[in-house]
């Protein structure tokens, strides 16, 4: 069986930060298509980092990230941003919901920057937001909204976007056990076949959940071997 093309490569990732912290060193990773990838370790191990390397919302010191068959690693801006905007969708820790708007207008106007037109954007953020469980919230605006609930619209602008990539900064940190694997559910069961989705997350029983795991201690990125059953 042939396997398929990977959706992202990185290798020998390094970033350095002046005047002498390497929060990064060597990390070697590759997404294919449909996985689900944990990333675990402490704070400070080079978690976000990476996050932000292969989210290309920063440029690695050295090495290489290929997304979707593209070398990106030099760059310019210009091609990040549009690379960024047509494939990747993240879900922060600070949640980064427009405070002037609704759940359910910041759900629709994400989709309407990735040039959905309105209508259909306000349908399918209809629909984002009852899948995390907030259609009765979905009028509310962030600063009347618990930080769980604000996590949720967040998930919820994220599954929207049907983006290939989907990056998630511990997604399930402001709620409780139940919510947590609640909204774990919806990130590994309702994206599409093809999204791929790693999941940055201090929780063990998240993690091994996801298809792989790997660990980040002091930059340097390890993939957890699997149990083999017996």
């Amino acid at each position: 069986m042939t396997m398929p093309a990977p959706l992202l490569e990185a290798k020998e990732l390094s970033r350095f930060f002046e005047p002498n912290t390497w929060a990064l060193t060597s990390a070697h990773l590759t997404i294919y298509p449909g996985e689900s990838i944990a990333i675990t370790g402490a704070s400070g191990s080079g978690k976000s980092t990476l996050l932000a390397l292969i989210g290309l919302l920063d440029t690695p010191t050295s090495g290489e990230l290929i997304l979707l068959g593209e070398n990106l690693s030099t760059a310019k801006d210009a091609q990040r941003t549009l690379m960024r905007k047509e494939n990747i969708s993240f879900v922060f820790q600070a949640f980064h919901l427009v405070q002037h708007l609704s759940a359910l207008e910041n759900v629709r106007y994400a989709l309407e920057l990735r040039g959905t037109p309105r209508h259909q954007a306000a349908e399918k953020a209809k629909l984002a937001l009852q899948e995390v469980g907030l259609s009765h919230r979905s009028h509310a605006r962030p600063s009347q909204l618990s930080g769980g609930e604000q996590q949720r619209v967040a998930v919820a602008r994220a599954l929207a976007s049907s983006a290939a990539l989907l990056l998630c900064d511990e997604p399930t940190g402001n709620l409780d056990t139940q919510n947590s694997h609640k909204i774990l559910d919806l990130l590994l069961n309702s994206r599409s076949e093809q999204q791929s989705l790693v999941i940055i997350t201090h929780e063990p029983d998240i993690a091994a959940r996801c298809d792989r795991q790997f660990t980040m201690t002091d930059g340097k990125l390890t993939e957890e071997k699997q149990q083999v059953q017996p």
